[in-house]
């Protein structure tokens, strides 16, 4: 299983017991969905590796405890902290409507509805604040906020972003 085949799903903060079980910090909206998995693939110096889960239940509201086969001691379960957890894409919940991940929208059309065709998705930088759409125009990158006030619609079947940004945000871009 390769990366770009998969999700982060979160990554292990800290032991629970004596026994191997570990706690994992859920970077999900809705972590009730991820409760009961047969298996994970944890980072493990750059490769993913399939670890079978023997119990798991949801502790608190995001983190997840864990049993995984074979982890049985805390020297099994400390050389696993701060390590993250992958699962494959097609395990994603499906989203609809406007909601969306952001690789699924990577490659779209952003088109503003006074500006018109702005260019192509080329990535989301969620490194900042408020996430932003990087957006190729002619090789000149535009930014977006990911403001939910600014996207208007997304339609996967034409591969295209509906955005109504303030006037003149990307003539700011493109003046010499």
């Amino acid at each position: 299983m390769k990366k770009e085949d998969c999700f982060y799903l979160g990554k292990i903060v800290k032991k629970y017991s004596f026994k191997g079980e570990l706690l994992a910090k859920l970077d999900t909206d809705e972590p009730d969905l991820y409760d009961n998995l047969d298996a994970v693939f944890i980072d493990l110096r750059g490769n993913l590796v399939p670890f079978f889960i023997e119990a798991s239940q949801l502790h608190k509201s995001d983190l997840l405890r864990l049993k995984f086969e074979d982890v049985d001691t805390e020297a099994d379960a400390d050389a696993l902290i701060k390590t993250e957890l992958y699962l494959p894409l097609d395990l994603l919940p499906k989203l609809d409507g406007d909601k969306f991940y952001f690789h699924e929208v990577i490659g779209f059309t952003v088109k503003d509805k006074n500006f018109g065709d702005v260019g192509i998705l080329k990535g989301i930088n969620d490194s900042t604040a408020q996430a932003l759409f990087e957006i190729d125009r002619d090789g000149v990158e535009i930014l977006i906020p990911m403001n939910d006030e600014f996207i208007g619609k997304v339609d996967r079947k034409h591969k295209t972003i509906e955005v109504n940004t303030p006037e003149g945000l990307i003539d700011l871009y493109l003046e010499d």
